[in-house]
């Protein structure tokens, strides 16, 4: 008997010693199912009331938005490396900084809901549903990129995703058109529409917001306001800097747009506005980029290294939720540094994958035109030289 006590123990001791110390420690601890935290309240225009002031975070969905953050904020800036050693070429915009908004979005909504927004959209892909590997070989132009390797950074799609759209403010009126499509079909959907603050200033943003206030879309009109257009802060843009009251006759409210837990609380309460049939609603998103607009701006021009850091220092959407979980004993230190190890590991893999992966031949430019259609010849830039399109 004592021998096999003495061989039990050595087993046990002998497994301890295999795992990690900090695999061990987090599963010798008692976490928290569900913490409450009070958020930010929203400024609200022509609105009686907006989205509550407190809310409940379980420990799934906090691990489930950190890993979200995390692997969008690896993903942009294994990107930026990159872009520098000339793997992606032409335009890159990234949204490091406003991980956020992406995943507190997508945590407020429906995966039926549908979802539309400007070049800046690496995280909203992901958050869609599309991996790191397929957004990353779509920016180097691979065949197993999300679009073939023929969308590049502004042109992506997914599921009920409609890009990634390059032209500024472009993605507005065909927001509007998808809600008309939801509201037609009588499926309950919203269609979430989203500009930047240089957007905002489009006349084609207000021509949308007129037709949707008249026929009373389902569409969610939000405004990341990440404080510049291009190299120009919104002070010397706009006259009002007020984007949440921009859609005049359709209500609106002004979000923090840093933290995850204030941007689902506030997007669950602006698509149900919209599927109570009161029509449109608009969402100023306030957040901030870390990179300069695009890779061509270093983003140190025009705002101070200082400003930066402050923003990262103090505001920092992952270090916020991060410090929420943490003292809240909804996960440890330690358990999300593991989280932080698989993400990076995701991400290189990815990266291999985006620089190994065969572009696509020449003979495939015309391919995929229509998303269901027979196949069909297409004219190149050489009318004699013709190319066969399939589906």
């Amino acid at each position: 008997m004592r021998k096999m006590l003495v061989a039990a123990v050595s087993r046990v001791l002998s497994d301890v010693a295999q795992k990690p110390a900090s695999r061990v420690l987090v599963a010798s601890c008692n976490f928290s199912n569900d913490a409450t935290f009070e958020i930010k309240k929203c400024d609200l225009y022509r609105l009686e009331e907006g989205p509550p002031v407190t809310t409940v975070l379980t420990r799934e969905d906090g691990l489930k938005y950190y890993k979200m953050m995390q692997t969008v904020r690896r993903m942009e800036l294994k990107a930026d490396q990159l872009y520098k050693q000339k793997f992606i070429r032409g335009f890159c915009h990234l949204c490091d900084g406003q991980e956020a908004c992406c995943v507190g979005i997508e945590a407020g909504i429906n995966p039926t809901d549908h979802v539309i927004t400007s070049y800046r959209a690496h995280g909203l892909c992901y958050t869609r549903g599309l991996s790191a590997r397929s957004i990353l070989a779509e920016l180097t132009g691979r065949r197993g990129g999300c679009a073939k390797g023929k969308g590049g950074s502004m042109h992506m799609y997914s599921k009920n995703f409609y890009g990634g759209n390059g032209i500024v403010g472009a993605q507005g009126p065909l927001g509007a058109g998808i809600a008309l499509a939801c509201k037609y079909k009588g499926n309950n959907e919203v269609s979430l529409t989203l500009y930047g603050d240089g957007a905002a200033n489009q006349g084609q943003i207000h021509e949308a917001f007129n037709m949707a206030a008249l026929w009373k879309l389902p569409c969610v009109f939000i405004c990341e306001n990440n404080r510049y257009g291009m190299g120009t802060a919104v002070e010397r843009a706009a006259a009002s800097t007020d984007y949440y009251k921009r859609g005049n006759v359709i209500p609106g409210l002004r979000v923090d747009g840093m933290d995850v837990l204030c941007v689902r609380e506030a997007t669950k309460f602006a698509t149900d506005y919209c599927r109570s049939g009161k029509g449109p609603i608009l969402m100023e998103l306030q957040t901030y980029r870390y990179h300069g607009h695009s890779m061509s701006d270093p983003g140190v021009s025009y705002r101070s290294r200082e400003e930066i850091h402050d923003v990262r220092s103090k505001s920092d959407p992952i270090m916020l939720l991060k410090n929420k979980m943490v003292n809240n004993k909804l996960a440890s230190i330690e358990e999300l540094k593991e989280i932080d190890v698989e993400v990076r590991k995701e991400i290189e893999d990815a990266a291999l994958f985006a620089t190994s992966d065969p572009e696509p031949s020449l003979e495939e430019i015309g391919h995929h035109i229509y998303s269901d259609s027979p196949p069909f010849e297409v004219r190149g830039a050489n009318q004699w030289i013709k190319f066969k399109s399939i589906s």
